[in-house]
């Protein structure tokens, strides 16, 4: 389901409370299609699910460039290494290796760092999203309820 699977069905909630016909009388009391209001909170606890798999997923791919990354830092360095100890004959070519596995040790460092940041970012904007989705959900949720508990309250007056 797109990003806005929840925010689409919490607006067709709201629709359905908007367009939901006044009690006689009672401007602050509607007559609501129980029935299509459970049926629309269902479709968004069945939503729920697929977004928090989704924020999983990425998390999974977070962890898989991550590592990714270490494996390709490991394997520039272990390189770096392994080139430094086949050239070691002469003094300034053991000093020309060296600079060089520095060089590529500190850009695949960077290269890590860089990576880590930007799926950390990613990740961080796919969270912020669905706790945005769930204080959005929670606000309706308590509203409609308040609005429930007032028109029962009502009733129970008459």
């Amino acid at each position: 389901m797109d990003e806005t699977g929840v925010l689409g069905l919490l607006e067709e909630l709201s629709i359905l409370l908007e367009d939901s016909k006044p009690v006689f009388g009672k401007n602050n009391l509607r007559q609501v299609d129980v029935a299509a209001a459970f049926e629309i909170m269902d479709e968004i606890r069945d939503t729920f699910p697929s977004e928090f798999s989704q924020a999983r997923q990425i998390v999974r791919e977070r962890q898989s460039l991550l590592d990714d990354a270490q494996a390709e830092a490991d394997n520039i360095i272990e390189d770096a290494r392994s080139q430094a100890m086949t050239i070691a004959s002469e003094q300034e070519i053991v000093r020309i290796s060296q600079q060089q596995s520095d060089q590529i040790l500190a850009e695949a460092r960077e290269l890590e760092r860089q990576t880590r940041a930007g799926a950390e970012d990613y990740a961080d904007e796919v969270f912020g999203h669905v706790e945005q989705s769930l204080d959005t959900l929670l606000n309706n949720v308590r509203r409609c309820r308040d609005r429930l508990n007032a028109t029962t309250q009502q009733a129970n007056r008459s």
